[in-house]
C-alpha cells in the first residue's frame, strides 16, 4: 500500500495534468480563430490587383512600424 506521501504526489500530479488539459482548450480555440483570421486576410490581399496590394501592404507596414516606435521609442 502506498504511503500518504507518494499518494499525495500522485494526486497532485493528476490534478496538475487535468488543470493543464482544461487550460489548453481556450488556447486552442483562440489559436484556431487567429489562424482563420490570418487565412481570411491573406485571401483578401491575394484578391487585390498588384498596385492596390502594394499600397495596402505599404500602409500596413508603416502602421506597424509606428506602433513599434510608439511602444519602444525610436532607435
Amino acid at each position: 500500500m502506498l504511503g500518504s506521501g507518494p499518494a499525495l504526489r500522485v494526486g497532485l500530479l493528476v490534478a496538475a495534468a487535468v488543470a493543464l488539459a482544461f487550460a489548453a482548450v481556450p488556447w486552442r480555440e483562440r489559436r484556431s480563430v487567429a489562424l482563420a483570421s490570418v487565412d481570411d486576410i491573406e485571401g483578401q490581399l491575394a484578391s487585390l490587383d498588384p498596385a492596390t496590394r502594394a499600397a495596402v501592404l505599404a500602409r500596413l507596414t508603416a502602421d506597424a512600424a509606428k506602433t513599434v516606435y510608439d511602444l519602444h521609442g525610436r532607435p
